[in-house]
């Protein structure tokens, strides 16, 4: 379970319903193990019976959200969303930020298979151009 730890109403119900169905399951919900979407799939997973993994940026299992029952502190900051990704069968991107791009973009990559509800059109931000001369300008005009 990926996505925002900030999110609209409709996100929290959506992630509830997939924490649930992957409890239903018999399977283990793995996310970031903060608020917002991953709060939400967690709790459900557990009123459901089933079992939680926080993969958490900073090195303070206290930090991970009251419904997960396996923190795992990294101090990995964002290079933790790689960990998350390996550690997963497949995902579930719901809403998100740059943090859920990058493990969308790593699990394209290591070929995770993933779906995605209100969340990123894969598209980057990326100025295309012709030439050296030209990316050099792009490049220093924006830094």
């Amino acid at each position: 379970m990926i996505g925002a730890s900030q999110c609209s109403r409709r996100a929290v119900e959506i992630a509830e319903e997939v924490g649930r169905g992957i409890a239903e399951r018999g399977d283990i919900v793995v996310c970031g193990g903060l608020g917002g979407v991953m709060e939400a799939a967690c709790r459900r997973a557990k009123q459901g019976g089933g079992i939680t993994v926080g993969i958490l940026p900073g090195a303070d299992r206290k930090a991970a959200n009251q419904y997960v029952d396996i923190p795992i502190a990294t101090g990995f900051g964002s290079a933790r969303n790689l960990v998350i990704v390996q550690s997963c069968d497949g995902l579930v991107a719901i809403e998100g930020g740059y943090g859920t791009l990058s493990e969308i973009a790593f699990a394209s990559k290591l070929q995770v298979p993933m779906v995605g509800i209100r969340t990123w059109e894969v598209e980057v931000p990326l100025v295309r151009v012709r030439d050296a001369r030209e990316a050099l300008r792009e490049l220093y005009s924006k830094i």
